[in-house]
Order: C-alpha cells, then structure tokens, then sequence
C-alpha cells in the first residue's frame, strides 16, 4: 500500500516575530514495515537555516530558523510512504508468558534487551504509578502470554475510557486521565505507557498517522485525518509489537509512523522558541492522508 500525506502547520501571530528557531518531528521514518520514498518540505517564509537530523531514537526530524520578521509560520511536508503488506496477522495467544518476559528482562545479555529496558523508566509525562499497576494488573497473569496480555490492556482502554477531545490538552496530567476514564489518543498512549512501565515491562510512545476512510458513499475530505499515537511493546526474543488503545487493535497497514520515544515530549510535531508574536498565537493543522492508487484509478477515469 502506497500513501501520499500532507501535513500543514499554520501559526498567526497577533504582532510580527523577528525570528525562530524550530524542531519539527514531522518526517516520516523508514521502519521494518514501512519505506519513505520521497519528502518535500515547503517552508513560509524561507528559511534562514535549514537541516535535516536524526535524534537518540533514530528518528528524522526538521530543524530550522528564520531571522526576519514574519506574522504567520507556514510548515507542510509532503511525504509518499510504501506501507509492507501486513496481511500475516499475530497470533496473540502464543508466545513468551508474562512471568518469563518479567525474567528475561532482569537477565538477559541480549543487546535488543538491553536497550529494550530504558524504555521501563519514568519520563516527563509518564510517570510509574501504583494506581497504573492496579488497573493493568487484571490483564496480566504470570502463565498468560505477554501479547495477548497486552491486547487485552489495551481493549479494556478502549472500553473504560471515553474519546474526548474537550477534556484533555499536552499539560492533561495522568492522573486526571485515570481519574475521569477520558482524553484523546495521546493520553490513551501514555496510560498504556504507564500502565506496563508500572507492572515493569518496557513500552514506547509511537507518532504518526492513520487513514480514515469515509462513509460508503461519501468523498474522502482532504484535511480530515489527523496525527495519531499508539503505542509498542517489547518482548525479549521477540521484538516489538505495536498496538493502538483509540481504536482496539494492533496496529496495521492504515497506520504510519513518523516517530517514537519515551513519551509525547520526545516527538512533539512542531516546537520551539519565538521572539516576539504577542499573546496566544493562532494554529490550524491540517493533515491527509490519501492512497497514492485511489488518485492513479480518479485519473485514469477521468482520461
């Protein structure tokens, strides 16, 4: 599967900055499952300095500034992203078993497990809880398999929690989200997060996109998707699985990641230092996602 994603930033300023400085997680990476054939990156008003890096993670972001006076910011990134066929789906039910998961993580000298335990460890908007352990514990025996597991955490996230998008922002603390069974798919990510992190088992925040399809008969709407999280767990011997709380499922060919770290702080999409602008700024994003073959068969209906 083939997609083609647009991702628009737009802030308005209420007075003219002289210049910024910026990091912007919005460029696709290549993984296991996914390859990222082409970017295009447009930048209003150009770019002072510009350059393409790679974090701790492995992740590929923007860092730019621009040192002239502006009133509006314009990021958009077109990216065309080759999606693996993800048809062989997992078989939940087998597997290492939570108890021997817990053990192989205490010591095993594998190198991918080493660096698996890191991500066990607090971070700024995950914090280990009692409160977390208490909920997750009732998905996790020692005897059951640790995906399967896992898979039922993040069912009962999807059952027990409201989607909400009024409720909760970047500062919503964990807790709240706990408390009042509420938030959108960030907070759903990190409760997951927090949840085997307390029980002690590795998991990582994933940023990236998911294709909405429109209702039969309806016109997809350009702008209609969004930025989307999920998250991923380690197993040792295994590997990494990953699994979306918003939707009840493991995650699958309508998902593309741009980014992964220990939690949002690490793959915000756009942030920064501005000089100037005034009070509240204004931002509008827009994101499509669309299949690269859905435009190939529009036009050759068209002809």
């Amino acid at each position: 599967m083939k997609y083609r994603i647009r991702h628009t930033t737009r802030y308005q300023y209420a007075l003219p900055v002289s210049h910024c400085y910026n990091l912007a997680y919005v460029l696709p990476r290549t993984t296991d499952r996914q390859r990222v054939d082409t970017i295009d990156i447009k930048l209003s008003p150009p770019a002072t300095t510009s350059t393409n890096r790679s974090d701790y993670f492995g992740n590929q972001f923007l860092q730019f500034s621009i040192e002239k006076a502006h009133s509006e910011l314009d990021v958009s990134i077109t990216s065309e992203i080759t999606i693996k066929d993800s048809s062989t789906s997992i078989n939940l039910d087998f597997g290492n078993p939570c108890s021997y998961v817990k053990y192989l993580l205490q010591h095993s000298k594998d190198w991918d497990t080493l660096c698996a335990r890191e991500f066990m460890l607090d971070s700024p908007m995950v914090q280990q809880h009692q409160d977390l352990a208490d909920y997750a514990a009732a998905s996790f025996s020692d005897d059951r398999p640790f995906l399967s597991a896992v898979m039922d955490l993040t069912q009962r996230i999807f059952t027990d929690f409201a989607y909400d998008p009024e409720f909760s922002d970047v500062a919503t603390p964990l807790a709240d989200v706990l408390k009042h069974k509420r938030g959108v798919c960030q907070d759903f990510a990190h409760l997951a997060i927090g949840c085997l992190r307390s029980l002690g088992y590795p998991a990582r925040y994933v940023s990236g996109y998911l294709e909405t399809l429109p209702a039969p008969g309806q016109e997809k709407l350009i702008g209609a998707d969004a930025t989307h999280a999920w998250f991923a767990v380690y197993s040792p011997g295994e590997g990494w699985y990953e699994f979306d709380p918003t939707n009840n499922k493991v995650t699958g060919e309508q998902h593309i990641t741009t980014a992964w770290g220990r939690d949002y702080s690490d793959v915000t999409p756009l942030k920064g230092v501005i000089f100037g602008g005034g009070l509240s700024p204004q931002l509008f994003v827009s994101v499509d996602v669309r299949r690269v073959e859905e435009d190939f068969f529009q036009t050759q209906s068209q002809s």
